[in-house]
């Protein structure tokens, strides 16, 4: 049965989280010059520092605007100023605040950039932009498992670069969830990939019991995107919003 897609709302003008429910965000990162200058001045020094270091001006802006409307939405929940977060980060890399159990997760790509915050408990979210030339068999059999090398080789040539863009968002989601980084082999776990097909863990080299506590589901952000979010519980509800950053 296909996942329906999802609508997605302008929010309220209070967030309140259920203690089952995740709030899913999508935002544009193409923001004008003053909305990145406004944005860059939420950002801790560290953030800063990461965006001066990427090589072109776009991935600069980018950055610069999936981490200040982190800040903003983090400010909407918490009712704290933006720039006044500080993040702790595990070894690899996942941001999170010690002064609170809201549990949050972000990723960009392309022109689109998702939010997950939930009080459940740690969330990975992950999106892609479909690129074709990085679809081929000799990627798919170095990062991926025997199982979904097969299920990839199962679909129609028509639809293989969104089957592996779906197994690539929905392992990262999950990996990220488990704030284990590439340190957890994407080949030790199985995922569903096919278009159409729900979402799932498979199954899990390291706990036979693991695959059957994580929920995934597919998030539709756009044709040319194929996104996901894990959390580990079935027990749960999702809200979707759209962000307009604009000048605030």
């Amino acid at each position: 049965m296909t996942e329906p897609s999802p609508i997605w709302l302008a929010p309220p003008d209070q967030l309140k989280l259920g203690q089952r429910e995740v709030h899913i965000w999508r935002t544009s990162l193409d923001q004008s010059t003053e909305t990145v200058a406004r944005l860059r001045g939420l950002l801790a020094s560290d953030e800063r520092s990461k965006a001066d270091r990427f090589r072109f001006e776009k991935d600069r802006r980018h950055y610069t605007v999936a981490r200040g409307v982190l800040r903003e939405l983090l400010s909407r929940y918490l009712a704290e100023p933006p720039e006044g977060f500080h993040f702790t980060y595990s070894g690899y890399g996942k941001p999170s605040l010690d002064s609170t159990n809201l549990k949050f997760n972000l990723a960009h790509s392309g022109q689109v950039a998702v939010y997950a915050f939930t009080l459940i408990g740690e969330v990975g979210i992950d999106v892609e932009f479909i690129r074709p030339e990085f679809t081929g068999d000799e990627i798919a059999r170095r990062f991926f498992s025997n199982t979904e090398v097969n299920s990839l080789n199962e679909v129609t040539q028509e639809t293989r670069h969104l089957a592996f863009f779906n197994c690539w968002s929905r392992k990262e989601a999950v990996i990220k969830a488990k704030g284990l980084g590439l340190s957890l082999g994407l080949d030790q776990f199985d995922v569903t990939l096919a278009p159409g097909e729900p979402a799932a863990v498979l199954r899990t080299l390291w706990d036979e019991a693991e695959a059957e506590r994580w929920s995934l589901r597919t998030i539709d952000v756009g044709e040319e995107y194929a996104a996901a979010i894990a959390i580990e519980s079935h027990d749960w509800e999702a809200s979707y919003f759209q962000y307009e950053v604009g000048n605030q």
